[in-house]
């Protein structure tokens, strides 16, 4: 796979152009020359364009960018005792880095691009962290970058946190939530018993206290989108205030549950508000990528 960097192709640019220049023709002189009128001038070289992973509405990912980032993430796979598979990283690395293109160019649409200098404001104190340019140029070399590849992804990530930020402040703190009791057992015919007696009268809340005597099946609120398991979502959020429904089986269990109250504007938990976030930029970069033109390398 290509893996030379960028400061190598304007090498060997500059190079070309030198031996057009000296030379005039990279197959030697003329064999017929015209002695009259000018004579035409050489086109000089263009840099081969370098190899893309993927294009994202017109803008390049190269490969060399792209494999920097795989590295980057196997490296941390495996100081995280993980095994992930070359096909799952290769999935995983090239969505995420569309992901950023997306914001990226989302953030320049509204006017916010990362400065030349900031950047380098940013290199500096990566610098300074380290111990120097040496040491940065170190870290890079063993991350699998260079420094065109190292800055083209520092200028990415800063630009798309930006977008990022903008999407997630945009979420507000109250949601449309339930709260809601449940009784999990964990065999069919328990649950079904369980059912019969509630559906003869027996007090919700008094036979979820019975099966678990610590949390009486308490759930608490929570909003669409925060459970794990949909099933137990959907059926929450088809219920009204007071009604139990029948048996939810999952990997869990068997589930019987009941909505205790319903408020369309009730506070989210610290944890349910960050669920609400990460489901907004999930949802905008879902929505952005449907429309976008991308095209991944064969």
């Amino acid at each position: 796979m290509f893996s030379h960097s960028r400061h190598f192709l304007i090498q060997l640019s500059i190079l070309l152009a030198l031996a057009l220049v000296s030379c005039g023709s990279l197959f030697g002189p003329r064999a017929t020359p015209t002695p009259t009128g000018p004579t035409a001038t050489p086109i000089p070289p263009t840099a081969t364009a370098e190899p893309s992973a993927a294009t994202v509405n017109g803008e390049s990912l190269t490969l060399s960018e792209f494999q920097s980032e795989l590295t980057q993430y196997k490296s941390a796979q495996t100081a995280l005792g993980k095994t992930v598979s070359d096909q799952d990283a290769t999935k995983t690395v090239l969505e995420d880095l569309i992901a950023q293109m997306l914001l990226a160019q989302a953030a320049k649409a509204q006017g916010f691009e990362l400065s030349d200098s900031a950047l380098q404001s940013r290199l500096d104190a990566l610098s300074a962290q380290l111990g120097g340019v040496d040491k940065l140029t170190a870290w890079e070399s063993a991350h699998g970058y260079t420094d065109a590849t190292f800055r083209a992804a520092l200028k990415r990530s800063a630009e798309a946190a930006w977008m990022r930020d903008k999407i997630i402040t945009a979420v507000p703190n109250t949601a449309d939530q339930v709260h809601v009791q449940q009784i999990l057992l964990y065999n069919s015919n328990d649950a079904q018993n369980a059912l019969n007696q509630l559906q003869s009268g027996t007090d919700f809340g008094t036979l979820a206290t019975q099966i678990d005597p610590v949390t009486s099946g308490e759930l608490g609120w929570f909003p669409k989108g925060y459970l794990l398991d949909p099933k137990i979502e959907e059926a929450a959020f088809s219920l009204q205030a007071g009604q139990f429904s029948g048996i939810i089986q999952t990997d869990t269990g068997f589930h019987i549950i009941k909505v205790l109250e319903r408020d369309a504007q009730h506070p989210l938990t610290p944890d349910a508000y960050l669920a609400m976030q990460d489901l907004a930029l999930k949802n905008w970069v879902t929505q952005q990528r449907a429309k976008a033109a991308v095209v991944l390398a064969p």
